[in-house]
């Protein structure tokens, strides 16, 4: 499979039930690179790189995130991979 970036949108009840930490550590279970912050908005954004199969399947991991979250909305936007990221990181 192609490397790949994504960068996703989650919107819904999002902040304050650690979804970032669940992001981080899914992330790092399929072996991605990027990061994960708060956006003033609301919503949760996650910019991530890897091999698409294993982009895709945090793709359908954010459709719920971990069990205190509510998500409504996912958007994804697919990128050209990069290479810039070490490992994978919350940010603010």
């Amino acid at each position: 499979m192609a490397l790949k970036q994504v960068q996703i949108i989650v919107r819904g009840r999002v902040q304050g039930v650690f979804f970032r930490a669940a992001t981080q550590r899914e992330a790092r279970r399929l072996g991605l690179t990027g990061w994960v912050r708060n956006r003033p908005d609301g919503s949760v954004e996650i910019c991530a790189e890897g091999d698409e199969a294993s982009l895709r399947q945090l793709c359908m991991w954010a459709e719920k995130g971990p069990s205190a979250a509510r998500v409504d909305d996912v958007q994804a936007r697919w990128r050209a991979y990069s290479g810039e990221f070490p490992d994978f990181r919350i940010t603010d």
